[in-house]
C-alpha cells in the first residue's frame, strides 16, 4: 500500500497543498506548531474518515472556509485507487475513484493506516474509553461490517438510554418497549463482542512475538478482554444473545434508577499484562512504552495478514520518545516493507540508515517544501 501523492484544500492551516511521494520513508521536518502533525493527521483522516485528535470535524476545516478536502492516489496490490474525502459543517462526502460512497463503512478500508504518536501510550495507561476507541478503529479498518454494527449499536443504545431515563422520571411505563430495545441491543452487542474477541486473539499472537523479541525473551506480553457482560469467547452467537438478555433483566432496576445502560461493549476494556503483571498499574515507564510499541508493530502485521498488504505507517513525533534500542527495532521492522511518514523537529538524533535515505519535506507556517 503506497500513497503516491497528497492534496489538501482548506485543511487546518493548509489552504492549498500538493505533494508527490516516491520513496518508502517521508520525513516532515519543522518546528512545533507549523503543521507537521496536521499533514500526518490528514492521511489518517483520509483513511478512517475521522481524526485521532478531535471528534469535531469542524476543527479540521480552516477557520474561514466552509469545507476541507483531502485527496490521494493510493497504489494497492490490485491497482491504483483515487480517494477523496470532503469535510463540511454538515457532514462528510467520501469518493472512491470518483464514485460517492453512500455509507462511510463502505469507504473505510480503502486505505489502511497505523498511527503511532506519543499519546498512543494512552493505549496502555489511559482510560478505558481510549482503549475502546483503539480497538473499534483498528477492527473497522479491516472489517466494514464491524463499523456498520457499531453505528447501529450506538443508535439503539441512545434510544434505550432515553427510555431508561423516561422510566426513571416516570415519563414512561413501557417495559414492553424496553424488551424490544433489549433484543436489538443484545444482537448487535454480541456481533461486536465476537469481532473484538477474534481481533484481540490475533493481535496478541503478533504482540507476544514482538514483545519477546524486544525484551530478549525476558518478558511475556498478554492481552485480556475486560467484559462488563457475562458473554465469553467460547459461547455460540445464540448462547451469547441469551446471556446478554438475561443480564439486562438482572440489572434492569439499577439501569432504570441510573437512566443508562450498564453492560455491553460501550462499557468494556482490555488490559495488558507483562509476566502476568498489569502494565497499567504496576509496569515501569519502559515496560509501558515497550508494550505500546509491541501493540503498534503487531497492528502492522495483523493488517498485512487480514488485507494482504502492509498499511501506511504514520510516526508523529514519536521517535524522540523512544530510546535507541526501540528506535532501531521499529525502523528495522518497517525497512523496505512499509511506506512511512515521520514528523520530527530535527534530524540530528535520527542516525539510523533508513532515515538517512528518506525523502525530506520542510514544514513552515502551513507550507511544505521538498528536499533541499
Amino acid at each position: 500500500m503506497f500513497l503516491k501523492n497528497l492534496s489538501l484544500t482548506n485543511y487546518r492551516n493548509y489552504q492549498s497543498l500538493s505533494l508527490d511521494f516516491d520513496g518508502p520513508i517521508q520525513l516532515f521536518i519543522g518546528n512545533n506548531a507549523q503543521g507537521k502533525t496536521n499533514a500526518l493527521e490528514s492521511i489518517y483522516v483520509l483513511a478512517l474518515a475521522k481524526s485521532h485528535r478531535t471528534p469535531r470535524d469542524k476543527e479540521l476545516i480552516a477557520w474561514d472556509a466552509d469545507y476541507a478536502t483531502i485527496r490521494s492516489d493510493v497504489l494497492r496490490r490490485y491497482g491504483s485507487v483515487r480517494l477523496e474525502l470532503q469535510l463540511t459543517t454538515k457532514g462528510k462526502r467520501a469518493k472512491i475513484n470518483g464514485m460517492e460512497q453512500q455509507k462511510l463503512s463502505a469507504y473505510v478500508g480503502a486505505l489502511n493506516v497505523v498511527m503511532f504518536a506519543p499519546e498512543d501510550l494512552s493505549i496502555v495507561k489511559g482510560a478505558p474509553a481510549q482503549r475502546r476507541r483503539f480497538i473499534d478503529m483498528e477492527i473497522g479498518q479491516v472489517s466494514p461490517t464491524y463499523l456498520y454494527y457499531l453505528s447501529n449499536y450506538n443508535k439503539v443504545l441512545a434510544q434505550r438510554n432515553q427510555l431508561l431515563k423516561d422510566l426513571a422520571m416516570k415519563k414512561s411505563h413501557s417495559l414492553e418497549m424496553l424488551a424490544i430495545w433489549n433484543t436489538q441491543l443484545a444482537d448487535l452487542a454480541v456481533k461486536l463482542l465476537r469481532k473484538r474477541f477474534e481481533f484481540l486473539r490475533k493481535l496478541e499472537v503478533w504482540a507476544q512475538e514482538i514483545h519477546t523479541g524486544i525484551t530478549n525473551g525476558r518478558e511475556m506480553l498478554s492481552l485480556h478482554y475486560v467484559n462488563s457482560s457475562p458473554v465469553t469467547d467460547e459461547m455460540s452467537a445464540e448462547q451469547a444473545v441469551e446471556k446478554m438478555l438475561a443480564a439486562y433483566e438482572e440489572v434492569r432496576d439499577r439501569e432504570i434508577m441510573r437512566g443508562s445502560t450498564l453492560i455491553g461493549p460501550h462499557r468494556d476494556d482490555f488490559s495488558l499484562k507483562v509476566n502476568n503483571m498489569d502494565v497499567q498499574t504496576y509496569g515501569s515507564q519502559g515496560q509501558q512504552r515497550t508494550s505500546a510499541l509491541s501493540i503498534k508493530l503487531a497492528e502492522i502485521e495483523l493488517i498485512k495478514e487480514e488485507v494482504g498488504e502492509y498499511p501506511v505507517l504514520l510516526l508523529d513525533d514519536v521517535l524522540s520518545e523512544l530510546d535507541e534500542h526501540r528506535q532501531t527495532l521499529l525502523l528495522e521492522t518497517i525497512q523496505d516493507r512499509v511506506q512511512t511518514f515521520v514528523s520530527t523537529t530535527g534530524v540530528e538524533g535520527l542516525k539510523h540508515q533508513v532515515l538517512q535515505q528518506a525523502s525530506r519535506f520542510y514544514v513552515k507556517e502551513g507550507t511544505i517544501s521538498g528536499e533541499r
